[in-house]
């Protein structure tokens, strides 16, 4: 099958071109320009690493933090480095003291890795995980606040909520949640993985008591660079997993970044990237950051509708609830089909082979899972309608 036509920006990027690319939600791509700026400043670093990592070193996290504020709605106080938003959930969890019978509360869309965090963290308290069961399809947002709310009880402690989900791609009403657990008495961590980058944010408006995001996604910038938000009245409590010499006795915004900027030697360039990444990928387009996320949430919605289209299918969800990723339950395949032998790690490793890098999911459907696709400037209608032309095939 030969290879489809490319975006003319995806030259940008580093990307095989011989793979249509299409799951930037797992791990992002970081293009050329910023890959660039971090070799600059690891090369910097391994010149004199007492004077990059000592004496430079916070002054250009301060310099990071203003501009990752800036974008992000956020004052740089309340922002901490940390490698991935799952790091991020887990400071927050870790850090809170729960008791015997408290209840942490997420959805069935909570993304894995921060389940087992909660079940790890409710484990050892004697607490338990609460989930709210939030279907998919669905009609609208009321369909996810309505769950979330009825099973709130007195003793649920925290919402873990996703801003945008992994598996079935939804773009949660968390602003609508925010208030509403909040007049409950109970505080939220937005579990924000996707949301940088993909949708407008403007952490101090919104609120919650604590929001973590990647960088490394829809922002494009280096691996290992993500932040945690804490509401000032929730920083005293908040603790990252390593203690180290950034801890002080002083609670305060000055303790919270120093505890979290130092938690041993590591390499901090994927943080100090992340301005290069704000700038970069928002000259892309004339309407900046504005039509770089309209344009990469029209493609996904345009992907959404090939795939539609290829299986006669119905949205699984409202248009207003997609980001740049969606999600389409997959239909039953045929006898003897590839997908029919396949798990879906199998046929994901299928479509591979052939040239296609998509991401799939068991979910309980008539398929029994999901193919969940992200659209980024680098991507084609092209390779979308290449994947629905192989899915069709490994469907029978």
């Amino acid at each position: 099958m030969s290879v489809p036509a490319r975006s003319p920006l995806a030259r940008l990027w580093p990307l095989d071109p011989a793979v249509s690319f299409l799951n930037h939600g797992s791990f992002g791509a970081c293009p050329h320009r910023v890959l660039a700026r971090q070799a600059a400043l690891r090369d910097e670093l391994e010149r004199e690493p007492v004077d990059f990592l000592w004496r430079r070193l916070p002054a250009r996290l301060a310099e990071a933090r203003d501009a990752l504020g800036a974008f992000l709605g956020a004052s740089p106080d309340d922002l901490a480095f940390v490698p991935n938003a799952t790091t991020g959930v887990n400071a927050v969890l870790k850090s809170l003291d729960l008791g015997r019978g408290d209840e942490l509360l997420t959805t069935s869309h909570v993304y894995p890795a921060c389940r087992r965090a909660m079940e790890f963290v409710a484990a050892r308290r004697g607490a338990r995980v609460v989930v709210a069961d939030v279907p998919f399809p669905l009609h609208g947002e009321d369909d996810v606040v309505g769950p979330v709310l009825a099973a709130v009880t007195p003793r649920t402690r925290l919402a873990v909520l996703d801003h945008v989900t992994s598996p079935t791609a939804l773009v949660f009403p968390v602003e609508r949640l925010v208030a509403l657990l909040e007049e409950r008495g109970v505080g939220t961590l937005v579990d924000g993985a996707h949301a940088p980058g993909m949708v407008p944010l403007d952490l101090d408006r919104l609120g919650a008591a604590y929001y973590t995001g990647n960088a490394h996604k829809w922002l494009c910038a280096p691996k290992g660079s993500a932040f945690l938000h804490v509401r000032r009245d929730r920083q005293a409590e908040v603790h990252p997993a390593v203690t180290s010499h950034g801890t002080a006795p002083e609670p305060g915004p000055a303790r919270f970044r120093a505890e979290f900027d130092w938690t041993g030697t590591a390499d901090p360039t994927p943080w100090l990237a992340i301005p290069e990444a704000i700038a970069f990928l928002g000259s892309l387009l004339p309407g900046g950051w504005p039509e770089v996320m309209v344009t990469n949430r029209g493609l996904a919605l345009e992907a959404r509708e090939i795939l539609l289209e290829a299986f006669g299918a119905a949205p699984a969800a409202p248009e207003s609830m997609i980001g740049s990723i969606a999600s389409v339950p997959l239909p039953a395949a045929a006898p003897g089909s590839p997908a029919e032998r396949l798990s879906h790690e199998g046929l994901t490793n299928w479509l591979r082979d052939r040239g296609v890098e998509a991401w799939l999911y068991p979910w309980p459907s008539t398929g029994g899972r999901l193919v969940r696709v992200s659209a980024q400037l680098y991507n084609s209608r092209e390779e979308y309608a290449r994947l629905a032309r192989l899915l069709g095939e490994a469907l029978g």
